[in-house]
């Protein structure tokens, strides 16, 4: 960039597209680069902690104001910085605003942007379209845990909650575990059922088994890698649960959404990763006590159970490590392990720079000019 004029570069959704946002296995090595990086401290996300999954602001019950959203379900608007380091050397914020009511309007629940800036001067460097790119960074961390963490040769998936968040996870563990070939569905909703049916069915010939399920437990019996992905109510007796003797010896539970099991297996008779524990330290920072029960995933009661001196804090392990060497990944074939993904910015910056960076070889686009000079300079 040639200051002090500035420009940047527009992407739409489409251009996104063109310019390979949907390659999942790039995707899956960019974000397996990213935790090795976040493994070397080469990495910051917002807050005093540095560690912050973001900035949200919520909506009252009620206003004075006639003008004032009003709260409801996903309704919030939530600002995620970070920089990563590396052969990125990134800074950014994705920011998006999300509403359930949205639906009724032909629109996603959530709408997303990423803007990418220059570490040094703040100068923009990129807009994009971001609903695509954070769908398939969010599918891509339980790929990478699979490929660390899933028994080899591992066929069997079960999915429970068949949306957005389950078809990218299902695309990345194709890529990581080459010998999958059947699915279980456990669903709501017979519409999205059939959406991830035909989603396997065009997207994956080699899986030759789709079953659909109508409980936890069976989508659980049986499967080599779970992945629990759905919405619920606050409060953990609302979030799906799943008893130790269903589950196979072996298997790997991928947990990027509510999820709850009995303690006495997760102290004793499971191992426990994490995408990064430091994000989960700062939720028990920034949320209060019993976090758990406002954010269901897995890595955030295990802070609880830390806080309660229950579990030792090195019984949690984060998955940058295992792919570093620092510590062991899978111990044996028997090993069941729960793997809690939380979503970081730092995963939005990853993927985004480098789809910027085949837009511009690309030539896709649109330069959008903030100033030639600036006049208040």
């Amino acid at each position: 960039m040639s200051y002090p004029k500035v420009e940047f570069l527009y992407l739409s959704e489409e251009e996104m597209i063109n310019a390979g946002v949907t390659d999942m296995a790039g995707c899956v090595e960019t974000m397996e680069e990213m935790l090795k990086l976040m493994s070397v401290g080469d990495f910051r996300m917002g807050g005093a902690n540095a560690n912050s999954h973001g900035v949200m602001m919520l909506f009252p019950q009620s206003s004075e104001f006639p003008n004032m959203p009003i709260d409801g379900p996903d309704r919030r608007f939530m600002a995620m910085p970070a920089y990563l380091g590396g052969r990125f050397d990134m800074a950014g914020v994705k920011w998006y605003g999300s509403n359930v009511a949205n639906k009724e309007k032909g629109l996603p629940r959530s709408i997303l942007t990423l803007m990418l800036n220059d570490k040094d001067t703040g100068a923009p460097m990129a807009l994009m379209s971001a609903n695509i790119l954070s769908a398939y960074r969010t599918g891509a961390i339980p790929g990478v845990g699979a490929k660390y963490l899933a028994r080899k040769g591992s066929k069997v998936v079960g999915i429970v909650g068949p949306g957005v968040m389950n078809k990218t996870a299902l695309a990345s563990f194709v890529c990581t575990c080459p010998e999958i070939d059947t699915v279980k569905i456990m669903g709501r909703g017979q519409k999205s059922i059939d959406s991830f049916i035909n989603f396997v069915k065009t997207e994956f010939p080699l899986i030759t088994k789709i079953e659909v399920v109508n409980t936890v437990e069976e989508a659980v019996w049986g499967s080599d890698i779970i992945s629990l992905a759905t919405s619920g109510s606050e409060g953990s007796e609302n979030y799906p649960y799943v008893k130790e003797e269903w589950i196979k010896p072996g298997a790997l539970f991928c947990l990027p959404a509510n999820g709850r099991f009995d303690d006495d297996f997760v102290l004793n008779r499971c191992k426990n990763v994490v995408d990064s524990r430091m994000l989960y330290e700062a939720w028990s920072e920034e949320i209060p006590y019993p976090a758990y029960e406002t954010i269901g995933i897995m890595g955030v009661h295990y802070m609880d159970l830390i806080h309660d001196h229950i579990m030792a804090p090195e019984m949690v392990e984060d998955l940058g490590d295992i792919i570093m060497g620092k510590t062991p990944g899978r111990k044996n074939d028997e090993e069941i392990i729960l793997y809690s993904v939380g979503g970081m910015p730092v995963e939005d910056v990853a993927w985004g720079t480098v789809i910027y960076r085949r837009a511009l070889e690309m030539g896709i686009g649109t330069k959008l000019k903030l100033w030639d000079t600036p006049y208040l300079a």
